[in-house]
């Protein structure tokens, strides 16, 4: 369902939370500044351990990639929604709307190529907020030309903050509340 690359790896996050002093959830014994994350290609949350006396804020985005990291040592490995702390549990929505709008073009397409899931529901219905009228009023719309960006398509069919209610549906992936995910790639 989701039209995401098939990349392996992250090569950006966004902190979620971080605990200079923190014990790995990933490997037993590993001790030191832990940040908890979510990547921003394929919406993993991560547990990273990052270099001594680097500060880090909620909502910043880090390079993790193979080569050339500056901020942290490496990634311990991907964690549950029920392994993130409360912190990054009450950021993460906001966080994945961050993400949303930082990556606008990504989620316009896929808003913008999103089909039937049974001959009852559209996956578009997936998304809080999103019912029959919208739902038909966003089908019409696109077919007659592509939204190009948030913008276009809140003052094309009156759908207010999409980037909140995507995130809100991205949060339901994560957390394990959707059997279907149209954004989270599993």
């Amino acid at each position: 369902m989701s039209s995401l690359s098939q990349k392996k790896y992250e090569e950006y996050a966004y902190v979620l939370d971080f605990s200079p002093r923190g014990k790995s959830q990933m490997i037993r014994g590993r001790e030191g500044p832990i940040l908890q994350a979510i990547g921003e290609e394929r919406l993993s949350l991560l547990e990273i351990l990052a270099l001594n006396g680097v500060e880090f804020q909620a909502g910043e985005r880090i390079y993790i990639g193979k080569e050339g990291r500056t901020k942290i040592i490496s990634v311990l490995g991907k964690l549950t929604y029920e392994e993130i702390s409360n912190d990054a549990i009450s950021d993460l929505e906001s966080i994945a709307e961050l993400i949303v709008k930082n990556n606008e073009d990504r989620y316009i397409d896929i808003f913008n190529s999103l089909h039937p899931v049974t001959s009852r529901l559209h996956a578009l219905e997936l998304i809080p907020g999103i019912g029959k009228t919208f739902m038909n009023q966003i089908i019409n719309e696109r077919s007659r030309l592509p939204f190009k960006n948030f913008d276009n398509l809140q003052e094309r069919t009156n759908l207010k903050e999409p980037t909140k209610l995507i995130a809100k549906r991205i949060v339901e992936e994560i957390s394990g509340s959707s059997r279907i995910t149209l954004f989270v790639n599993r």
